[in-house]
């Protein structure tokens, strides 16, 4: 009899992979889906990234590369951490894997275990919860609202504390919400933590530059949290190269030797074409960065014009990623014809049957009361997406 193992029986899938899979599905029978569900750029890699790894593959970078990176790629994400975010770190504290979602993965199943806990702030990353429990820890959550923007308190996050607290996961600008932490939301933050000094502090950073309200803040820049601080980065979202897979970490020698040494039974070293790709994006011009924020800017300006047009959508305005997180428990009750909704999972459902718009239910991220949307596609799709979901709305009664 086949059976799967308890950890994979105990996993849940991705939502946004399955939902972008099912409007693949319809747009493979001919139908004209708009997707709202996935968080990727769809601008293309930028032309100089694309010639360094042409060059890679004339100078046969076709070998395995070493676990950790190649030493030039370490070298150009510790300049990186130095030029942007003042933070000193050396090619020995970084970790190139495939992707930041390996990354977290990898810190996570480096440093937690059986009867550790891990606080998550909600709205979360869908696969936050997932890896916590594949580490075979606990997800504790700390649940935030619109109405604060979805950002957590520090006494929320001290209430939470307990002695089998090992480690928190922070993410800011923010999957799925958009928010954005200022530096004197993280000095509040940090001083609740370093009254906890065996609390291990993740901060996912991979929207860094996708930040509409200034200078990115990380907590790494507290020098209290320093040794037990993790920076997670990497090419995916602000060079748009999510097909590329490289992601890294920075973090004290100690979590690096493990992640290291993790890596090194589990992938070996990611792609060394990508791995040089990435370094032309960390060395060389930045101005790409600065267009595709424009853009993803001027394209939140306009879902959150067109959402909040929307009766029964409450939205407010995100400062970075690009996404919003429409409350939409308005509608939960309400009916067309036999088909009623009942819960954001029904909602977007009939969204993406009714108005053939994908996007991504609330539960997934923590939120059941919102519903997910991303703008990661051009002004005229967005337009066109919005018009459908308002027209569809209108319809339930």
């Amino acid at each position: 009899m086949a059976q799967v193992s308890r950890r994979i029986s105990e996993l849940s899938t991705s939502e946004t992979l399955a939902m972008s899979a099912k409007s693949a599905e319809l747009r493979s029978r001919g139908i004209d889906v708009i997707n709202l569900s996935v968080g990727e750029p769809d601008f293309f890699t930028p032309d100089h990234i694309k010639l360094a790894a042409k060059q890679a593959i004339d100078e046969n970078y076709s070998f395995y590369s070493p676990v950790p990176g190649f030493l030039e790629l370490r070298q150009a994400i510790c300049q990186k951490l130095k030029s942007e975010n003042n933070l000193n770190y050396s090619p020995a504290q970084i970790v190139v894997s495939n992707g930041a979602k390996q990354s977290v993965c990898n810190v996570l199943l480096s440093i937690v275990g059986h009867n550790d806990d891990v606080i998550i702030p909600a709205p979360f990353w869908v696969s936050y919860p997932e890896m916590v429990k594949l580490a075979d820890a606990t997800p504790v959550f700390i649940s935030a609202n619109i109405e604060n923007d979805f950002k957590i308190t520090p006494e929320q996050l001290e209430e939470v504390i307990t002695p089998k607290t090992r480690a928190i996961i922070f993410c800011s600008p923010s999957n799925p919400t958009g928010s954005v932490y200022s530096q004197t939301e993280l000095a509040e933050l940090a001083q609740v933590l370093e009254r906890h000094p065996n609390i291990i502090i993740l901060s996912d950073e991979i929207y860094e530059h996708i930040n509409y309200q200034g200078e990115h803040q990380s907590i790494a820049q507290f020098e209290s949290l320093r040794e037990r601080t993790v920076v997670i980065n990497g090419v995916s979202k602000c060079y748009a190269m999510t097909g590329w897979r490289i992601g890294w970490i920075a973090a004290p020698k100690w979590i690096v030797d493990a992640c290291n040494k993790l890596q090194g039974q589990f992938t070996s070293g990611a792609c060394s074409v990508s791995q040089k790709a990435a370094q032309a994006a960390y060395e060389g011009d930045q101005t790409c960065v600065k267009e595709m924020q424009q853009a993803f800017k001027r394209r939140r300006d306009l879902v959150v014009d067109l959402a909040s047009k929307i009766d029964g959508l409450k939205v407010n305005r995100p400062q970075g990623a690009f996404y919003i997180f429409p409350e939409c428990k308005e509608f939960f009750g309400k009916s067309l014809g036999d088909r009623k909704i009942l819960n954001a999972s029904d909602l977007a459902m009939y969204l993406l049957d009714e108005a053939h718009v994908a996007s991504v239910a609330g539960d997934a991220f923590g939120a059941p009361e919102c519903i997910r949307m991303s703008y990661a596609t051009s002004d005229d799709k967005l337009a066109e997406a919005f018009e459908r979901i308002k027209i569809a709305l209108g319809k339930l009664k």
